[in-house]
C-alpha cells in the first residue's frame, strides 16, 4: 500500500542515520541533505528516495522499537532491553490489563498499550501533569493512546483497580506501594518494579518479605552491540549496561 499524508516512516541514510518522521508539507533536514517530506507520498516502504542534493534515503516501516527510542522524552525512559524482559516476565498480552505507576515520557506505557490490543487497557498513574502530558502526544503518534487510562493522581496507600493482571511500579519509593499491588493484583500474578539503584532493591525486598509474593526475582539487562563486518567482528567500543534494577514477584494469598 503507497504512503499518504500522516503515516509515519524511518529514513536512513547511507552513513546508517536513522529519522522517523511524519509525511507532510515540510522540509527535512539532515547534515548532509534535505527534502520535502511531501515527497513520499505514493512512495512504498522499501523504495529509496533521494534529497535535493543527491543524497541517499531508504524509506522503511518504523517499528514498535523505534518509536520507542525516537520518542519524545522530559524524563529517563525504560529502554528495549528491559521493557522485552519485563513484557514476558508480566505475561503481557492481547486482552490483559496492566496497571502501572509511574508512567512519566511513556515509553514502557506505548509498548504495554502496544501488546494488550484493543480488548486490552493499560492503567498509566502518574503525578507530574507535565510528564503525563508528554506521554499522551507519544502514545496519540503511535494511534493507540484509546487504550490507555491516564490518572494524574499521586498514589499514597492504595489502587482504585482490583483484580488487574500485572502491576509494574517505576517511582522513588515503590517500596510504599507493594501491599496495593498486592491488594489490586488477581491471585497468582505479577508484580515488576524497576529502580535504578540497589539500595532501593533492598528496600523494596524488605516489602516484598512482609507480603504474600513468592518467586521473586531481581535481574540486570546488559545490552552489547557488534560491529557487523564478517572479516574484523568485535564488540562496540561502547555498549548499554546499567539502566536499572528489575525486581519480580508473584501473588499468593498466603507463604
Amino acid at each position: 500500500m503507497s504512503l499518504k499524508e500522516g503515516d509515519y516512516v524511518l529514513l536512513l541514510t547511507s552513513d546508517g542515520k536513522s529519522y522517523l518522521v511524519e509525511i507532510k508539507d515540510h522540509n527535512f533536514h539532515t547534515h548532509k541533505d534535505y527534502l520535502n517530506l511531501k515527497d513520499l507520498i505514493d512512495k512504498n516502504y522499501g523504495e529509496i528516495i533521494y534529497g535535493k542534493k543527491g543524497e541517499k534515503f531508504y524509506i522503511l516501516k518504523p517499528a514498535i522499537y523505534d518509536f520507542l527510542m525516537k520518542i519524545e522524552r522530559i524524563t529517563q525512559i525504560v529502554y528495549p532491553k528491559d521493557i522485552g524482559y519485563i513484557l514476558l516476565k508480566l505475561d503481557i498480552g492481547p486482552g490483559k490489563t496492566v496497571l502501572e505507576c509511574g508512567g512519566g515520557s511513556g515509553a514502557l506505557t506505548s509498548a504495554f498499550a502496544y501488546i494488550v490490543g484493543e480488548e486490552g487497557k493499560v492503567i498509566s498513574y502518574e503525578k507530574e501533569p507535565k510528564f503525563q502530558e508528554v506521554a499522551k502526544k507519544n502514545l496519540k503518534k503511535l494511534g493507540i493512546s484509546h487504550r490507555v487510562v491516564f490518572k494524574n493522581i499521586e498514589v499514597l496507600e492504595s489502587f482504585e483497580e482490583k483484580e488487574v493482571d500485572a502491576v509494574f511500579l517505576d517511582l522513588k519509593t515503590p517500596w510504599v506501594l507493594i501491599k496495593a499491588s498486592w491488594e489490586a493484583l488477581k491471585g497468582g500474578h505479577p508484580l515488576g518494579i524497576l529502580v535504578p539503584t540497589a539500595n532501593q532493591v533492598s528496600q523494596c525486598l524488605l516489602e516484598i518479605e512482609k507480603n504474600p509474593f513468592i518467586d521473586v526475582e531481581v535481574v540486570e539487562i546488559l545490552l552489547r552491540h557488534y560491529k557487523t563486518n564478517p572479516e574484523r567482528l568485535r564488540p562496540e567500543d561502547r555498549m548499554v549496561a546499567h539502566t536499572g534494577y528489575l525486581i519480580f514477584a508473584k501473588k499468593v494469598f498466603e507463604k
